[in-house]
This record gives C-alpha cells, structure tokens and sequence, in this order.
C-alpha cells in the first residue's frame, strides 16, 4: 500500500513531456506569426509613405549650366508637385516641367512671364508689359531679342543664364499642363544645402 501511494506521487511531481511539447509549439507559431504580421505591417507603411512622398514630391538632378549662378550643374533639387495645385503660377518662381520638344526629359527654368503678359527682349533686357526687370539672378544679359504674347495656359519661361539656355525664346511658350511643380531646396550636396529664392517680379497688367 505505501509503495502503490510512493508511485502515484511520483507520477505526479514528474513533468508531462507529453502535454508540454504542444504548448511548445504553439508558442513558436504564434512567434512567427507575430514576425510575419510585423513585416507585412512595416512593409504596408514603407510604401504608403513612399507614395505618399512622390505624390506630393519629386526629386529631379540640374543637368547642364542653364541655370546658373542660382543652380549648380549636379545639384539635386526637391520639388513642391502640390504647389500649383493650392495655388497659381506667379512670375520669378523656378519650375520643373517636361519639356515640350523632347520626351522623358525635364527641365527647370525660371517664369518671366504668366498668362496675359506681353514679353519683349531687346537691348539685355526683358520687358512684361512695358516695364523693365530688375534681375539680379541672371548670370549675364541677353544677347538675343524677341516679342512673345502669352495667353491662357501658358507660360514664358527663361533660364537665368539667359545665353546658354534652351528655353521660351528658343523653342516657345510651356502649357501649363507640362509643368510638374516648383523646386523648393537644393538637398545635395550637402555643401549645397538651401532653401530656392523665388523672386516675386511685380509688373502692371499689360
């Protein structure tokens, strides 16, 4: 009788390999569904902040000199795509557009002129409307002249180094509807680092 009692608490204190080993398992599938959740999880969020930020930006490369002294050739350059959607083009902003005489290229000038303006260079100056601009931006005058009216749903664009630019006096007005958006920061390199000045070139309505 004592030794059947000495056996039944054997039978109790010793561990039940049997039972414990699925509750093993089911702790490491529940692990590795927590690490699979996880990814997908972090996945899911990369891409909506990566879609979110390209609808709402765009980072373009300034290829070439025609933009010069106020854009380095290599520089990178953030752009605002919304800008234009909360609001309206307005002369000495620097915008980025597709260009209308060649696809899957871009380029980034400056507006001299918006819809309704009366464009004449002559001289080493530009002319809106019958008034002067001052432009301190340009690297040097313009060599060339030209008469340009710009009506609705374009724009007159010029490069700041006026005379190695390809631009409004070349190839002629910019739809609006090729204009991607305005360029905001110079993000490289870091040496390069700064906010895009945007002139705000008031002239009379023609």
């Amino acid at each position: 009788m004592v030794r059947l009692k000495v056996w039944e608490r054997h039978l109790q204190s010793a561990p039940n390999n049997d039972l414990a080993a699925p509750s093993s398992a089911s702790s490491t599938s529940s692990d590795w569904k927590r690490v699979v959740v996880d990814l997908v999880e972090t996945v899911v969020l990369a891409l909506v902040l990566f879609l979110s930020i390209n609808t709402l930006s765009a980072r373009v490369r300034v290829d070439g000199q025609s933009m010069l002294p106020t854009l380095n050739n290599g520089e990178f350059v953030l752009v605002n795509r919304m800008a234009f959607k909360l609001g309206q083009p307005a002369r000495g902003d620097i915008i980025v557009f597709r260009s209308t005489t060649q696809l899957d290229l871009d380029l980034i000038k400056r507006i001299i002129g918006n819809p309704g303006d009366e464009i004449r260079i002559a001289d080493g100056h530009v002319e809106v409307n019958n008034v002067t601009l001052t432009e301190p931006y340009i690297n040097a005058e313009p060599r060339y002249s030209g008469e340009w009216s710009v009506p609705d749903g374009y724009l007159f664009v010029l490069g700041d180094n006026r005379n190695d630019s390809s631009d409004s006096h070349a190839w002629g007005l910019l739809p609006e509807q090729n204009v991607i958006g305005k360029a905001v920061l110079i993000y490289w390199p870091p040496p390069d680092w700064a906010m895009i000045d945007h002139l705000n070139i008031a002239v009379a309505a023609p």
